[in-house]
């Protein structure tokens, strides 16, 4: 399969810079006046497919709130991205897995792997048991034409504590992870294929990000308060590698098809003003 970062690219040009998440939590579905159980879920899976598969770039369904109903929400969850990928999107999937060994080596297997019967394009993970453990998905991304996105800098205030904290010589954490990601995206047309978690709501880090040449996933725009414009601060001059996702500032708009395509169109044009030279 061409690589993963070569086909978010095409995906990007294509569609427009955006991502939209897909978390079916219990306030979002009373708020669709949907049950807080599998019909619930799968009802508004479904609509956000019809409204939107063919016409954003990428999807990043969060696999907790369909864990939670157990193998019923497993099963919607793989209807969910089978229809999203024959749609053409991208399927990003949250799943934020971090391990060692033949543990991380069955992780990246089960969503990385084109046998899986979860495959996806491309998976969050966390490199906080050290960047090295994240080598089986590194390897199944090569292998498999799939692509990861690490946590580097999240939106969410806690991470602050470990992902700023210094290391010897100074860089922070989140330095060392970026740099790491560097490594191994150098020298890939049009980018690479690992990228990196940065909230649109840290403000200016201090990052250098100039090297990274892989796509960056900026959360925390929308409800948790980011906005477009905050790319510019956070990103700098690499504005061009900038995955912006939304979640509830699009899902608020359901369950009424029109009204998800005209958030999604809104958020989208809110960034491209943002992004487009």
């Amino acid at each position: 399969m061409e690589p993963f970062g070569a086909r978010l690219h095409a995906a990007m040009a294509a569609r427009g810079p955006l991502c939209v998440g897909i978390d079916p939590h219990t306030e979002l579905l009373q708020q669709w006046g949907l049950p807080d159980g599998v019909d619930g879920v799968a009802e508004f899976s479904r609509t956000v497919v019809s409204a939107l598969a063919d016409r954003v770039a990428v999807f990043k369904p969060q696999s907790a709130f369909y864990e939670r109903f157990g193998s019923s929400g497993i099963a919607i969850l793989e209807s969910t991205i089978r229809q999203l990928r024959a749609a053409g999107a991208l399927v990003l999937l949250d799943v934020k897995r971090g391990d060692i060994g033949s543990t991380m080596a069955a992780y990246a297997s089960a969503y990385l792997d084109p046998a899986s019967p979860i495959a996806v394009d491309a998976i969050t993970v966390s490199p906080y048991l050290g960047f090295g453990s994240l080598r089986p998905v590194i390897d199944l991304v090569a292998k498999h034409g799939a692509g990861a996105f690490v946590l580097a800098r999240t939106s969410n205030p806690e991470g602050g504590d470990v992902q700023t904290a210094k290391r010897a010589g100074g860089a922070t954490v989140a330095q060392y992870i970026v740099d790491e990601i560097s490594q191994v995206n150098a020298g890939v047309e049009p980018f690479g294929s690992i990228g990196a978690v940065i909230g649109a709501t840290v403000g200016e880090s201090g990052l250098s990000l100039a090297n990274i040449n892989g796509p960056m996933l900026a959360p925390g725009l929308g409800a948790q308060g980011g906005k477009a414009a905050d790319l510019r601060r956070v990103f700098g001059d690499q504005l061009s590698l900038v995955l912006p996702s939304y979640s509830r500032e699009v899902l608020t708009g359901g369950p009424d098809v029109a009204g998800l395509r005209a958030a999604a169109s809104s958020a989208l044009a809110a960034c491209r003003a943002v992004l487009t030279p």
